[in-house]
């Protein structure tokens, strides 16, 4: 199929001439429903693959996805700034719009990670891309990892001042959710210390710029530590960067997760491997490409809630 003429990528192009013409990509009724209508567009299982698509449409979906970027951080500061304007603004987090999402996507990831790590609870954890809405963060620390601490990461200081107001004033959260102001790429030994690693979508808007964080976790991680990342499939991947598993160099990629529902990110879970030298015992490092626990519902049909047999969990 050419891809190029495939109804919904011209779809996306439409919605990328007019999101590009805005002159602000704040909140606003014209900016909350061209966004609406392009995640809409682009919501549904599809079988197109982006790495086939023309250099043109390559070009536009990279500039949509920085453009998609821009606007989710305008959005969570934006609500994070009222959010902080309440005595106690943990009891008001549904007034973002997509609180309900976080909560699904940060259930699924929790129920991966106590998959692959089922005899252990992380004592401390690390999100890297935080923002000033630090919902992944702020959901697990709640409801699923309760006695695990968050160090926050995010090269924004208003990011973090934003994010540190939101839990200041629970006496749990204060304490275990620490913010950390800097470039990740500067942090090294430091990284040792963490059971699991996050890696926002966002981080790393291109496959170079993914690769060089995940190179540089690889570096530093703890052997035996998971990486979490979040990814994109399908039509998706119009709007997040795609993790491509054969990128993972230094970790062993355990499962891949797309989900279809609204959730819009897929979730890639690794453990970072042993830096031993081939043996005749170990004669190779698993391949990240092969042998992968896939989750594919377009394969599968079956939902994100069947798949990984959380439902007693939602009731």
């Amino acid at each position: 199929m050419v891809w190029e003429k495939d109804p919904l990528v011209q779809k996306v192009c439409e919605l990328y001439d007019q999101i590009s013409s805005l002159e602000s990509l704040k909140p606003s009724k014209d900016v909350n429903m061209l966004f609406t209508q392009l995640v809409l567009t682009c919501m549904p299982p599809s079988p197109i693959d982006v790495t086939k698509l023309c250099k043109r449409i390559q070009e536009i979906r990279f500039k949509l996805i920085r453009l998609c970027g821009e606007a989710e951080g305008l959005l969570e500061s934006h609500f994070s700034t009222i959010l902080g304007s309440y005595e106690n603004p943990l009891h008001h987090l549904n007034i973002f719009p997509y609180y309900s999402n976080y909560l699904k996507l940060s259930l699924l990831e929790f129920d991966i990670l106590k998959k692959h790590c089922s005899d252990y609870v992380p004592n401390k954890v690390a999100f890297v891309g935080s923002g000033p809405l630090p919902l992944t963060s702020i959901v697990l620390a709640s409801f699923h990892l309760t006695t695990t601490s968050f160090h926050n990461y995010d090269i924004d200081p208003s990011a973090n001042s934003k994010a540190l107001q939101l839990v200041s004033s629970d006496p749990d959260l204060s304490e275990r959710m620490i913010f950390h102001t800097t470039d990740i790429m500067d942090v090294t030994y430091a990284l040792k210390d963490y059971d699991v690693v996050f890696l926002a979508a966002l981080v790393g808007m291109d496959k170079d710029a993914k690769v060089r964080v995940i190179d540089h976790l690889a570096k530093y991680m703890a052997p035996g530590a998971v990486l979490m990342l979040r990814s994109a499939h399908g039509a998706r991947a119009f709007l997040y960067p795609v993790v491509d598993p054969c990128d993972l160099t230094g970790f062993e990629v355990l499962s891949v997760f797309h989900p279809t529902d609204e959730v819009i990110n897929s979730v890639v879970i690794a453990r970072k491997v042993p830096t031993t030298k081939p043996t005749v015992e170990n004669p190779k490092l698993p391949n990240k490409c092969s042998d992968i626990d896939m989750f594919s519902p377009l394969l599968n049909h079956v939902n994100l809630i069947e798949e990984l047999d959380i439902e007693d969990q939602l009731s």
